[in-house]
């Protein structure tokens, strides 16, 4: 399992400005279009244009596309995807990403804010879900990774630390392969541990 430290990652993320994120996909068959648009405050958010429903068109300022026939299709638009991103980023522009999600949700347009790593780590209902763990180490002290995104009810998963550079090795030797702990302090004196 792959354990990220999210504090570090947040203090390094200061670093280095965001390039652009995710620059979108056409799923085939659905023309579902969607990729992620610059908020007013540099931030990014996902929003998918699928044609289920005019409201987004409304929303963005162009409700003239409901009528226009180069518009008002998922068909139609699909070779004019990058303008009609461009015009859903020059709306998203106008405000932050919170912002645009709560202007979406209720109208059911698919959408949802890209979140920085310092976003992820102070993000309480990741932690209540177990999405991101705080993980106690000996040499670290206490950091952040994580969880393990399986949640069955019947077999909870604990999140432990990584182990320390042999600390499990006289075990090993001693349930593996059978050696006394005179074998080991001989084996460690040759230097073959």
């Amino acid at each position: 399992m792959a354990k990220i430290n999210l504090q570090t990652q947040t203090s390094r993320a200061r670093l280095a400005p965001r390039g652009r994120p995710y620059q979108g996909r056409l799923i085939p068959g659905v023309h579902l279009g969607y990729r992620a648009a610059q908020s007013g405050t540099g931030a990014w958010v996902v929003i998918a244009a699928d044609g289920k429903g005019a409201q987004w068109q409304k929303v963005i300022g162009h409700a003239d596309w409901l009528e226009d026939p180069n518009f008002s299709t998922p068909d139609a638009r699909l070779p004019k995807l990058a303008y009609v991103f461009a015009e859903i980023e020059k709306w998203t522009m106008t405000m932050n990403k919170m912002d645009v999600m709560a202007t979406l949700n209720p109208l059911n347009v698919p959408n949802g804010p890209i979140l920085s790593m310092k976003e992820l780590a102070e993000e309480q209902a990741l932690r209540e879900t177990g999405t991101v763990v705080e993980v106690d180490h000996p040499e670290r002290g206490k950091y952040l990774t994580v969880g393990n995104p399986i949640k069955l009810s019947d077999s909870p998963a604990v999140v432990r630390r990584s182990p320390l550079l042999g600390e499990h090795t006289d075990e090993v030797l001693r349930t593996v392969l059978g050696l006394d702990d005179k074998e080991i302090h001989a084996a460690r004196l040759q230097g073959a541990i």
